[in-house]
């Protein structure tokens, strides 16, 4: 019996539970006409149930996930013979795989093999038994502890019995349990990347990385190989990120900012409804979607009126990655923009009104200023948006890390080049492989510096309009 076909038990027991615990506290109660004497609602008995019936399986079961395959392993290697416990790690993970192969293949076992592929077909046909009788035995364990957890939770049921605080310590815990996952995984994330980042830059001096003018991450594989010395410097792909997100920005900010204002201010109802969806539907565009319409489209266009105006454009120029990027960005800054400009107080716009201003005077003078805080979060969720893009630019942009702020030349970014650094089969053992971890950690600052000055500008001018 497998995890899924658990979890689909373990919700159906819990579905049964809620509504049999609904039906003990109207028992409980008296009747339907007494289930005023109870301290909380029969629903509220029921989530609770529902609750103590799903967690503790669940939990059960992923604990069993986390030492199951451990457990397994060492009760077969128990049962091979001696000479397996010469083997290397390697090769006894190499062994142990060939075995899992075997229990798992539709191979049958012939009269005419060796001893030693005896010995495999034998420690499979054991690997199976294991694995069978796990989930049999796993299968067991979580109904008995869900239909437990319900027994006691019913034991509990009185009059007076307040399962409306205990759901409430029951939910808090659970969001105190996700926000400590999202933390840890944060810490891990930062933990991996600066430990690697911190084998990189002993290797690599952090001030040719940060400073160096040249990037070209090669490593010789024989001492004699030329041009394999690796340059480290990343300046190119700083600033060829920076220029196309400026190219996207420019485009973005003034049209997403224009179509706020339009929506919250001008537009009626029926073209809001209409014009809404539509925008909605640029953010759901998969960014390969993007990419191909500025490889395809705007990159020829590009080329062909510089062509006719006769300048020299690069066939992967910054300028039309960084133009169909602010096209995908422009949703995001509309939407966050005009639910700050909708979240102004009316009495704002119509005491402006009410004393002589115009309607676009009212939106420059009071509206913006009062969505400043909004505004501000919106387009540093943009900028952040652009910076870690990475579909668009490997399409449209190229890969040559060239040191220019020339717009029509081509251009590569942090992201597009830790794609190329860590495509294929890599062994983190290399200043090559490594560096994509540095770039990722530079990458991670630069975010995390925007969002902590976005914070700091709400927090600035929050107040003065409350």
């Amino acid at each position: 019996m497998n995890s899924s076909t658990l979890m689909f038990i373990i919700a159906f027991l819990a579905l049964f539970s809620y509504w049999f615990a609904i039906q003990r506290a109207i028992k409980v109660a008296g009747g339907r006409s007494n289930i005023k004497h109870l301290t909380s609602l029969p629903r509220q008995f029921g989530l609770l149930t529902a609750f103590w019936c799903g967690i503790p399986a669940l939990l059960f079961l992923l604990v069993w996930g986390i030492f199951e395959t451990p457990i397994i392993e060492s009760l077969l290697i128990a049962q091979l013979p001696a000479f397996v416990a010469d083997l290397s790690t390697d090769q006894l993970s190499l062994y142990l795989n060939n075995i899992q192969l075997l229990a798992y293949s539709e191979k049958l076992l012939t009269n005419s093999v060796e001893a030693e592929q005896l010995i495999q077909y034998q420690a499979a046909a054991h690997l199976r038994l294991l694995t069978s009788n796990a989930a049999w035995l796993k299968a067991g364990f979580v109904v008995l502890i869900a239909v437990s957890s319900v027994l006691f939770i019913l034991s509990k049921f009185s009059v007076n019995f307040r399962s409306r605080e205990k759901i409430e310590k029951v939910i808090t815990s659970i969001l105190w349990v996700c926000s400590g996952i999202a933390l840890l995984t944060t810490i891990g994330i930062i933990i991996s990347v600066l430990f690697e980042s911190i084998q990189f830059f002993s290797s690599v001096p952090p001030w040719e990385f940060m400073f160096g003018t040249q990037w070209s991450p090669q490593i010789a594989m024989r001492t004699d190989q030329v041009a394999g010395s690796g340059a480290f410097g990343a300046v190119p792909l700083f600033l060829g990120t920076l220029l196309i997100s400026a190219i996207a920005m420019s485009l973005s900010v003034p049209v997403g900012l224009m179509i706020a204002i339009y929506l919250s201010q001008y537009a009626s109802a029926r073209m809001r409804s209409i014009a809404k969806p539509m925008l909605e539907i640029l953010a759901g565009v998969p960014t390969v979607v993007y990419g191909f319409f500025a490889a395809l489209t705007v990159a020829p266009l590009i080329r062909d009126l510089g062509d006719w105006l006769g300048l020299t454009v690069a066939s992967e120029s910054a300028l039309a990655a960084g133009l169909v990027m602010g096209v995908m960005i422009i949703p995001f800054v509309s939407s966050l923009s005009e639910d700050a400009i909708s979240a102004v107080p009316s009495s704002l716009k119509e005491g402006s009104l009410a004393m002589g201003a115009t309607p676009s005077e009212t939106i420059k003078n009071v509206l913006l200023p009062a969505a400043i805080p909004g505004l501000v979060g919106a387009v540093l969720l943009a900028v952040s948006r652009a910076i870690g893009e990475t579909m668009i630019v490997v399409m449209a942009a190229g890969m040559a890390a060239n040191l220019t702020a020339n717009p029509l030349d081509s251009v590569t970014t942090v992201t597009v080049q830790i794609v190329t650094l860590l495509t294929g089969d890599q062994e983190f053992d290399s200043p090559k492989t490594l560096a994509a971890f540095a770039l990722g950690l530079m990458l991670f600052i630069t975010t995390l510096a925007l969002n902590v000055i976005a914070l700091k500008v709400v927090r600035k001018y929050r107040e003065q309009y409350d």
